[in-house]
C-alpha cells in the first residue's frame, strides 16, 4: 500500500485525470488507517481499565446481602424453613409413591430405587419437636386450649353441631373421566398445592374445568367438579393454612367426633337453586339434622361462616316450603337449637361488586389470601371477571338494600363526622383516565350510589350473568309484612334478609359473631377508559333458564344487549391517607373485619332482626363483636385476631361455639366494641 501511495503522489495528474483526485484523497486516508486503529485500540484499553476499576470499586462497596456467598446459603435455609412448616413427618414415606405418580402423569420413564425413609422421618419428628409452636403457620400454640378449659369446667358435648363453610373454603375435586380431563381425576382443583401446580402448568385446562356453563350454571360438557367430603374438606385450604381445624380440635376435646359433628361442604360456585338441583345439598343437610334428632333426641347447633350464613338463610326458607323441603313452618323450631353466624355477609360485600365489574380482587369476596394470591397472580383481570361471572354462587354477595342501607349521594349510615366524601357514592370517578378522550354523550361519567352502581355494573356483564342474577337473587328491601309472607314461596328472595322473615322459631337463638377494627373496603374511586369489544359479552343464542321461575325470559328492566364493554378499573394511583374516609390505592376504607363492611356484618343483628317485621317469632338475637388485636410476632395474628378468615382460630369465637354446643349458651351475651347500633339506627328501615 505504501508503494502505491508513493506512485500516486509522484504523478502529475492531467486535466483528464482531474476527476480521479478523490481517489488520491481516499488513498491518503488509507495511509492514516494504521494510526487510527492504534488510537482506537489505546482508547478501548483505557476504557476497559476504567470499567475494571469501577467494577472492582462496586464489588467492594456492594452490600454483603446481595452477594452469591450470602444468597446461596440463605436459599438453603429458607427451603429448610418452608419444609419444616409444610412437610409433616408422615409425608416423608409418601415421597416415593408421589414421585412415581408425577412421573407417570408426564410420561417420564426412569427407574427410582426404593429408599427407606423411616430414619429420616424419625429425625424430622425430633427436629420439629424442638421448634417453638408459635413459629409454625399451621400450629401456633393454641391447639386444644379452649377445649381443655371447657373440659376443666365439666362441660362436654351436648348438642350435635353442623359446620357450614364460606365461599372458596371448601375444596373442589375433579370427577371428570373425559380424556382431556383424566389427568385431574380425584385431584383437587381448588385447595391444596395441586391447585397451584395445575394453575402454573395446565392453566387453560384448569380454567375450562372451573368455569361453569354460562347458560345452565352447571358443569360444562365433559367436566364434573364436586365438593370434597368430610371434615377435611374445609379444615385447611392447603398445608399450613388452616380454616376450620382449630374449631374441630377444640370440639374434639369436649367429646365431639363424626357421630355428633358434621361439616357440610358445598360447591360454592353454584347458585342456591343449583346446589339442590345438581347435588341435593339441602336435602342432604335436612336429612343429617333429622338423623341427629332421631338418634340423639336433641336439636342441632349450626355454625356458618361468611357466605355460609347466606346459605343457611336460604335453607331455613327452603326447608319450610311445601314445594321444596316440605318440613312445614315448625321444622326449624323443632330441629335447630341455635344458629351462630360467623362474619356473616348478610347485606352483601362491596368487594364483590368490584370483582364482577373489573375482576379486581385484592381479598375480594372474602377469599382467603392463599386463594386470592393464586387467582390474582396467574390470571388477568378479564379472566378473573369471566370466572366470577360464571360462578353464580358468588353473586349471592351482591350488596342488598340499595341506597336505603348503603347511603345516597349526600349520606351513608357509616359516614364519619367531617367526611370529605360520602360512602353513599359506592363508585366515584375522580377524573377521566389519562390519555383517553371520554365523550359524555356516549358514556356519561357520574358518581353512583349502590342502586346506580348495581345497574351500571350489570350493563357491563354478560347477558347470561344478568339472566342468572334475575332468576336466582333479589337485592331490594321489603317493608310490607304481607309481601314478606308471600316471599316465603319465592326462592329468589331467600338469600336476602331484607325480603324474607326469619323462621317462626321462638325457642331458637341467633348469635352473630364477627370481628371489628380492621380497615375494610367500603367504596371506590374508579378510572374509566374507552369501549372495547369483549368476546365474553356476546349474547348467547337460545339462552334459557333452568332456575326457579321462567320470568328470566321477560326480565324487562335489565339491559341484555351489551356487546361492548367499557374498560373500568379501580383508580390505584389515588391515595390520600389523611382524608376522611382514608383512600388507599383508589379504595375508600371503612369499618369491618378486613373483608366485610360493618353494616353488612351487624346491621341486621343489632337492629333489623330486632323488628317483628323481619322476626315475627321473636327469636333472641345476640351480637358478639370481637376486637381485632393481632399479635405482631405470631403468624395470622394469634388468639385475638378478628380478621374475616383468621377469626376461625380466635379464642373468643371458639369459646362462643363450645359454650353453645355444650349447653352453656346462656353465658353468651351481647358485646359491642363498634358503633354498629348507632349506624344501624341510621339505616332507612321504614
Amino acid at each position: 500500500m505504501s508503494t502505491l501511495s508513493r506512485r500516486v503522489r509522484t504523478r502529475s495528474p492531467s486535466h483528464s485525470e482531474a476527476a480521479k483526485l478523490p481517489f488520491e484523497s481516499d488513498v491518503g486516508k488509507e495511509q492514516g488507517l494504521p494510526q487510527l486503529v492504534h488510537d482506537m485500540q489505546s482508547e478501548a484499553a483505557q476504557q476497559a481499565k476504567l470499567f475494571d476499576a469501577q467494577t472492582h470499586k462496586l464489588k467492594k462497596e456492594r452490600h454483603f446481602f446481595v452477594k452469591a456467598r450470602f444468597l446461596f446459603p440463605l436459599g438453603i435455609l429458607l427451603g429448610i424453613f418452608l419444609g419444616f412448616i409444610l412437610i409433616q413427618p408422615s409425608d416423608l414415606q409418601d415421597i416415593h409413591s408421589n414421585l412415581l405418580l408425577i412421573m407417570e402423569e408426564y410420561d417420564i420413564s426412569l427407574k427410582i430405587p426404593d429408599i427407606d425413609l423411616s430414619r429420616v422421618e424419625l429425625e424430622w419428628r425430633r427436629f420439629r419437636s424442638n421448634i417453638p409452636e408459635v413459629w409454625k403457620l399451621n400450629n401456633d400454640g393454641r391447639e386444644f386450649q379452649v377445649g381443655e378449659a371447657m373440659k376443666a369446667r365439666g362441660l362436654t358435648a351436648h348438642y350435635p353441631i353442623v359446620l357450614i363453610p364460606g365461599i372458596v373454603s371448601t375444596g373442589l375435586e375433579s370427577w371428570s373421566t373425559s380424556p382431556e380431563y383424566r389427568a385431574f381425576f380425584r385431584e383437587k382443583l381448588w385447595g391444596g398445592f395441586n391447585m397451584v401446580s395445575q394453575v402454573i402448568f395446565n392453566r387453560e385446562k384448569w380454567i375450562s374445568a372451573m368455569m361453569l356453563d354460562p347458560v345452565t350454571g352447571l358443569d360444562p360438557p365433559g367436566v364434573k367438579i364436586r365438593a370434597a367430603e368430610g371434615i377435611g374438606a374445609a379444615s385447611s385450604f392447603m398445608t399450613g393454612y388452616w380454616l376450620w381445624s382449630k374449631i374441630v380440635e377444640n370440639l374434639a376435646v369436649v367429646n365431639y367426633d363424626t357421630n355428633n359433628l358434621h361439616l357440610a361442604p358445598y360447591d360454592w360456585r353454584l347458585s342456591m337453586w343449583n346446589l339442590e338441583e345438581r347435588d341435593g345439598y339441602f336435602s342432604k343437610l335436612k336429612a343429617t339434622i333429622e338423623g341427629f334428632k332421631e338418634r340423639q333426641g336433641k336439636k342441632t347447633v349450626i355454625a356458618a361462616h361468611s357466605m355460609g350464613s347466606t346459605v343457611m338463610l336460604y335453607f331455613f326458607k327452603w326447608v319450610e316450603s311445601p314445594e321444596h323441603g316440605g318440613g312445614g313452618s315448625d321444622w326449624v323450631e323443632n330441629h335447630i337449637e341455635s344458629y351462630i353466624s360467623i362474619g356473616g355477609t348478610h347485606l352483601g360485600v362491596a368487594k364483590a361488586m368490584s370483582a364482577f365489574l373489573s375482576g379486581e380482587m385484592k381479598d375480594t369476596v372474602q377469599m382467603n389470601p392463599a386463594g386470592a394470591y393464586v387467582l390474582e397472580r396467574f390470571f388477568s383481570r378479564k379472566e378473573r371477571q369471566k370466572l366470577f361471572c360464571s360462578w353464580a354462587g358468588s353473586a349471592s354477595m351482591w350488596i342488598k338494600g340499595g341506597a336505603d342501607v348503603w347511603g345516597d349521594a349526600n349520606w351513608a349510615p357509616d359516614d364519619e363526622p367531617g367526611s370529605s366524601h360520602t360512602h353513599g357514592e359506592l363508585i366515584a370517578f375522580r377524573q377521566a383516565a389519562p390519555g383517553y378522550n371520554i365523550t359524555p354523550s356516549v358514556e356519561p361519567i357520574k358518581n353512583m350510589t349502590a342502586d346506580d352502581a348495581s345497574t351500571w355494573i350489570l350493563e357491563r356483564t354478560p347477558s347470561t350473568f344478568q339472566k342468572m342474577l334475575w332468576t336466582n337473587y333479589s337485592f331490594g328491601i321489603e317493608r310490607d309484612e304481607k309481601v314478606l309472607q308471600e316471599n316465603a314461596l319465592d326462592p329468589r328472595k331467600w338469600t336476602n334478609p331484607l325480603e324474607v322473615q326469619l323462621p317462626n322459631a321462638p325457642s331458637m337463638k341467633i348469635i352473630c359473631v364477627y370481628g371489628h377494627g380492621k380497615e375494610t373496603e367500603r367504596s371506590y374511586w374508579y378510572a374509566h377508559g374507552p369501549h372495547e369489544y369483549e368476546e365474553s359479552f356476546v349474547e348467547v343464542e337460545q339462552s334459557t333458564c333452568t332456575d326457579p321461575t321462567d320470568e328470566c325470559n321477560d326480565a324487562p328492566h335489565l339491559p341484555l344487549d351489551m356487546s361492548f364493554s367499557g374498560t373500568n378499573w379501580i383508580d390505584a394511583d389515588y391515595t390520600h391517607e389523611t382524608t376522611t374516609p382514608k383512600v388507599r390505592n383508589g379504595v375508600k376504607m371503612g369499618e369491618g373485619d378486613g373483608t366485610v363492611s360493618l353494616l353488612s356484618l351487624g346491621a341486621m343483628c343489632a337492629e333489623g332482626w330486632k323488628r317483628p317485621r323481619w322476626n315475627p317469632g321473636g327469636i333472641k338475637v345476640t351480637t358478639v363483636e370481637l376486637p381485632h388485636q393481632p399479635a405482631p410476632n405470631i403468624p395470622r395474628g394469634g388468639a385475638n385476631t378478628s380478621d374475616h378468615v383468621d377469626i376461625l382460630g380466635s379464642t373468643g369465637l371458639n369459646e362462643v361455639i363450645l359454650k353453645v354446643a355444650t349447653g352453656a349458651g346462656h353465658e353468651v351475651e351481647d358485646r359491642f366494641v363498634s358503633r354498629i347500633r348507632e349506624f344501624a339506627q341510621r339505616v332507612r328501615w321504614d
